[in-house]
């Protein structure tokens, strides 16, 4: 794979002199012409081998074209902020919304290339992270961005002729650390798993562009013709021709309506018990999140369900019981303009919290699949696609010592009438109800396929559905505190506690 880039090509300076501020010129009118239309991002990512030439590139192209419309991010090791999150975490956060351009020096190819060069994965753990990225890339392409992905390639005599170089000049000794060194003589390892992560990354929506390092004037003049075509193509291409896809069969639910229609909704509790139980739940909660391993985990709670379902109420049950230090609620609404101008879960993502707190997200990514999907405010394909990138997100939650728990909160169509009626006569409940939740309830047998085919699709080991029988709000409540109470204390009991 890496034939081609040790030809030893070059371009003379006078040459490069004479092509530079032509290829500039376009470069900036391209970037301009990306941030008026504001229809896709670009993201650039900066790999390949030491001293082959990454920085500069990166410090180039923000000198070629206006820095200010271009978010570059270098990633080293992760910092304790980001340790404590996902892998993929900070780089959700470094996207670039559209109409910008993006440029990662260092990627997230990077842990899984020199975790298999050291030993720490096997084979299958980078197979496994390997198609964690594809799947990952697709996302961001089908959601509309460019990704170029170059590789700067030198052979091992040039790269030991680079370091020795920058190592000799006073002015770039800095540049050249141990680390440098020691990855030079582990050369052979890394070039063997990059090639294989190349050949099985390179996809057709974000192919790799192997670049020969060692002359600087051939690697920023091709990167920048490279960059120059990619944007100039899809910036003159009309936008219904970009991305064209069919969506998978829509395949019915396994179990139809009979997910819902199976549930008791007659289930109540008394007053009485509901008082202890709920004295004893919201006690045992609190004594577990004061728990010195609740330090080492992460609590996502979802609410989902009917509209007038008692989300509201359910969640105040569970914030009542826990410091208000440690928790966030998350109400989710309408995306905003900056929102909009990101892939769909960048939202979500950057609510992510460290070890040691709850989120509680009332309404959530669910809602490309619910509602969106049933008011058609996206594409059949959109939603279709949303399973796989719902279930990638929460597995990767739950990788990282995250108890994602989900609700579904279920009430009868009669019930919600009763509800409904109600906020509307009682004047401190009037903000409540709105002319949507009464559009909503028009579609209802809609809602209850698209509800059965998510919980279908996305109900997991490691993040699965409960369904709430809602009726009466305070069975409801205790069986939400029940199951939260008994998710957290399971996790706890796989953690040793320490001496």
């Amino acid at each position: 794979m890496f034939e081609s880039a040790e030809l030893g090509h070059t371009i003379d300076k006078e040459t490069y002199k004479q092509e530079i501020p032509a290829l500039r010129e376009a470069l900036l009118d391209a970037q301009y012409d990306l941030a008026e239309l504001k229809k896709f991002p670009v993201i650039i990512l900066i790999g390949g081998v030491d001293g082959a030439g990454k920085g500069e590139t990166a410090n180039l192209l923000n000198e070629w074209m206006d820095p200010r419309n271009i978010h570059t991010h270098a990633f080293g090791q992760p910092s304790d902020e980001e340790a404590e999150r996902p892998h993929m975490w900070r780089y959700w956060r470094a996207l670039p919304p559209k109409g910008k351009i993006g440029i990662n020096f260092g990627s997230w190819y990077t842990d899984p290339i020199i975790k298999r060069a050291y030993g720490e994965i096997k084979n299958e753990g980078l197979t496994k992270a390997l198609d964690e990225i594809v799947r990952f890339e697709k996302m961001l392409t089908d959601e509309g961005a460019l990704v170029l992905k170059f590789w700067f390639h030198l052979s091992r005599e040039k790269q030991k002729n680079r370091l020795d170089k920058l190592e000799k000049d006073p002015h770039t000794r800095w540049r050249v650390t141990d680390l440098d060194k020691k990855h030079l003589k582990m050369y052979d390892e890394f070039r063997t798993i990059s090639e294989h992560v190349l050949r099985e990354t390179s996809t057709a929506a974000a192919p790799w562009i192997i670049v020969e390092g060692y002359d600087a004037n051939y690697r920023n003049l091709t990167v920048g013709k490279q960059l120059l075509e990619a944007m100039r193509k899809r910036l003159d291409t009309p936008e219904s021709k970009v991305h064209i896809a069919s969506a998978p069969p829509l395949i019915a639910p396994v179990d139809s309506l009979h997910i819902l229609s199976k549930l008791d909704l007659s289930k109540k509790i008394d007053k009485k018990e509901y008082e202890q139980k709920l004295e004893d739940f919201q006690g045992k909660l609190n004594t577990l999140t004061r728990d010195p391993r609740f330090k080492k985990i992460s609590v996502v709670c979802v609410f989902e369900g009917s509209d007038a379902a008692g989300k509201g109420g359910s969640i105040r049950r569970i914030t009542q019981a826990i410091d208000a230090r440690i928790f966030s609620v998350n109400p989710i609404a309408a995306p905003t303009e900056e929102e909009r101008a990101q892939p769909y879960l960048w939202r979500f993502w950057r609510h992510v919290p460290r070890h040691g707190r709850v989120t509680v997200f009332d309404r959530s990514w669910y809602g490309r699949v619910l509602v969106e999907r049933v008011e058609g405010f996206c594409s059949e394909y959109d939603w279709m696609r949303a399973y796989g990138e719902i279930n990638d997100f929460e597995e990767q939650l739950s990788r990282k010592q995250f108890v994602v728990v989900k609700f579904w909160l279920q009430i009868s169509k009669e019930e919600q009438l009763r509800r409904f009626e109600e906020r509307k006569s009682i004047a401190f409940k009037r903000f409540k109800i709105t002319e949507e939740d009464w559009r909503n309830r028009e579609k209802w047998e809609s809602y209850e396929m698209a509800v059965c085919d998510m919980i279908d699709r996305t109900s997991t080991d490691y993040a699965p559905w409960t369904i709430i029988e809602a009726n009466d709000k305070n069975f409801a409540r205790i069986k939400i505190l029940k199951t939260l109470c008994d998710r957290i204390e399971k996790i706890l009991d796989q953690i040793k506690p320490e001496k």
